[in-house]
């Protein structure tokens, strides 16, 4: 037995009238393994911890669901996609109790709400965004190809005239960002010893005319 089963063996507690001919401690108990989690397990239900796979509305109150918060789920079969399982999880929301029914979707490599709330949209477009966009990796191998870039060099040449302002002002939003750290600190240095020698001036000139200033 390795150590780390003998040390969860160490915390059972197994009473004087159990014998190993009863089997294990849950048959002796006539209790499951995953004891509460597997209340349903005779309705094909099994109580697990679901994780929110996107950011949703919920249905009920109208409040955001972030991605990530996870939620006590009943899991449960319902259907198959050829040989792969299609799995349903119906859970409630925190903020108003709400049902919320998610499935998987093994055609699309995806999860889909039935029910209870509503994915929250975050496409965006990119000349809202002021950003450009990137070539795919198939487009991207094709510019290897010497005929395909010839082809589409008027086009790229349309679309560098396009963008050519949004690059400018990344570029100088850039250069601010990383200007000359030693030039900057040189230039306020050197404001500062002329503002201590100024104020000096003053205190001296103050100083003859008799003025406490």
């Amino acid at each position: 037995m390795s150590s780390l089963a003998a040390a969860r063996a160490d915390n059972f507690y197994y009473p004087p009238e159990w014998t190993p001919k009863k089997g294990s401690l849950n048959k002796f108990h006539g209790q499951h393994a995953l004891r509460e989690r597997a209340r349903k397990l005779d309705q094909g239900i099994l109580i697990i911890r679901f994780e929110m796979p996107f950011n949703i509305w919920c249905g009920g109150c109208e409040s955001m669901i972030a991605k990530g918060v996870r939620f006590n789920a009943e899991k449960k079969q319902v259907g198959n996609y050829y040989s792969t399982k299609i799995w349903s999880f119906t859970m409630k929301s925190a903020c108003c109790k709400h049902e919320i029914v998610i499935q998987t979707d093994p055609k699309n490599c995806e999860y889909v709400i039935i029910s209870g709330a509503q994915k929250k949209t975050e496409e965006y477009d990119v000349e809202d965004a002021e950003t450009v966009l990137l070539p795919v990796d198939e487009e991207r191998s094709k510019l290897a190809d010497p005929f395909y870039r010839l082809e589409h060099q008027e086009e790229d040449i349309k679309k560098k005239k396009e963008a050519e302002p949004v690059l400018v002002r990344l570029q100088r939003v850039s250069d601010s960002r990383h200007s000359d750290d030693y030039a900057l600190n040189k230039a306020l240095r050197a404001k500062l010893r002329n503002q201590k020698k100024r104020v000096a001036e003053e205190e001296a000139a103050s100083r003859k005319m008799g003025l406490g200033i």
